[in-house]
């Protein structure tokens, strides 16, 4: 039975959540700990052989090496667009008992689960109810991924407070993709997250442009390991003391 697991929300769409998620999955895979994977509702699926398959769900897997089944990814969606018109266009009704039956399983199976959202915590997902609301329904607390532009401040901390205020959790900030020579607005961001977030910052991790996801997900995870202060930050997520099955 899992006894720690983490719900990867994003401070917007593209600020890649995947690629973090995937990357503290391939870091526990290394450290022996058996991890799932969770994509409980994806738009923008492509169609392999007639189904419709997540590639953020088979990144995760990849990154975990487990296997791409329908409770890693319960809910696929065609259109890239937000997951309630999404499944709208496809007539397709998302029923959070459904992905919380699927996320039981997982966490029957493995020692943590990793569970990555869509887009942030507002975007809808079915009737009115929104990611925040899914992450509120697995009791899940949050990893918010933010980016390290101009903005990001403002987006970090709305979606810090946002979260306080439904009654979530948030374990952590990670800023994604800081460019090798960041500008000021980049080198100042991290410390304000920090202050004004009320969240701590686990780390702010270097951009890379290797072209294969899971290359970069292969180098960020080295790179983590070989951090003095990732014992800190996979004591923040739960994951400190965890072993193999």
């Amino acid at each position: 039975m899992a006894t720690g697991a983490i719900f990867v929300t994003g401070t917007d769409t593209g600020v890649g959540k995947t690629i973090v998620a995937a990357t503290l999955a391939r870091l526990l895979r290394m450290k022996g700990i058996s991890v799932g994977v969770m994509k409980p509702v994806t738009s923008g699926c492509h169609e392999e052989s007639g189904l419709l398959v997540s590639g953020d769900a088979r990144l995760l897997c990849q990154a975990a090496g487990t296997k791409l089944c329908d409770d890693v990814a319960p809910y696929r969606l065609r259109e890239a667009i937000a997951p309630a018109d999404a499944a709208r266009i496809d007539g397709v009704r998302i029923d959070f008992s459904h992905i919380k039956s699927a996320f039981e399983r997982l966490a029957a199976a493995y020692h943590y689960v990793i569970v990555e959202g869509a887009g942030g915590l507002m975007v809808p997902l079915c009737g009115g109810l929104l990611v925040a609301d899914l992450a509120l329904e697995l009791e899940l607390p949050l990893l918010v991924v933010a980016r390290p532009g101009l903005g990001t401040i403002n987006h970090t901390v709305l979606t810090c407070y946002a979260a306080r205020q439904l009654g979530l959790q948030v374990a952590g900030v990670i800023i994604n993709g800081m460019p090798e020579s960041p500008g000021v607005a980049e080198q100042m961001a991290p410390h304000q997250i920090g202050s004004l977030s009320g969240a701590s910052v686990l780390g702010i991790w270097p951009e890379r442009n290797e072209v294969d996801e899971m290359e970069v997900v292969d180098q960020l995870a080295a790179w983590l390991d070989g951090q003095a202060e990732t014992s800190i930050v996979l004591r923040e997520l739960g994951v400190e003391g965890l072993t193999t099955h």
